[in-house]
């Protein structure tokens, strides 16, 4: 098992969390060096917050981790592509790379994401890659939605 994959690994792992708590399933993890240094999951519903989602909660871990807001050489891995919200946060953390298992269906938020993780003034580009492990995303969206659906 490569890297990446033992990465995507970790992150469903987090989306199952959400998925177990009824939220929608969405894990992260960031990883410095090779490592991973903190994780993430959905809890919006859980926690009433609109800012509980499983990027933010992974890059306040690795901030209070590192002792430093800046991610620098960070990656972050998620089961899904941020939102607006997310993309910004990843992008003011100076983190490198997002590594997405699956593309956001909504066209317009996607297009979004990318022109946010633009260079600009302040901030470098955030590269991303998107559709990384397109199967395994759909599956754990779907298995949730039907799973909504039956209760």
């Amino acid at each position: 098992m490569d890297n990446k994959e033992y990465f995507f690994n970790k992150a469903f792992e987090e989306a199952y969390k959400s998925f177990e708590l009824g939220e929608i399933p969405v894990g992260a993890v960031i990883v410095k060096d090779g490592k991973i240094i903190s994780t993430g999951y959905n809890e919006k519903e859980t926690h009433n917050c609109c800012l509980s989602h499983a990027e933010l909660t992974a890059i306040r871990k690795a901030s209070e981790i590192l002792h430093n807001w800046r991610l620098i050489d960070c990656d972050i891995y998620v089961t899904l592509e941020p939102c607006e919200m997310c993309a910004a946060a990843i992008k003011q953390a100076r983190i490198s790379n997002i590594y997405s298992a699956i593309s956001n269906d909504d066209e317009n938020i996607h297009n979004n994401v990318l022109n946010i993780l633009k260079k600009d003034k302040s901030n470098p580009q955030v590269n991303i890659y998107n559709d990384q492990c397109v199967e395994q995303g759909r599956k754990i969206l779907k298995d949730f939605f039907i799973s909504t659906r039956n209760n």
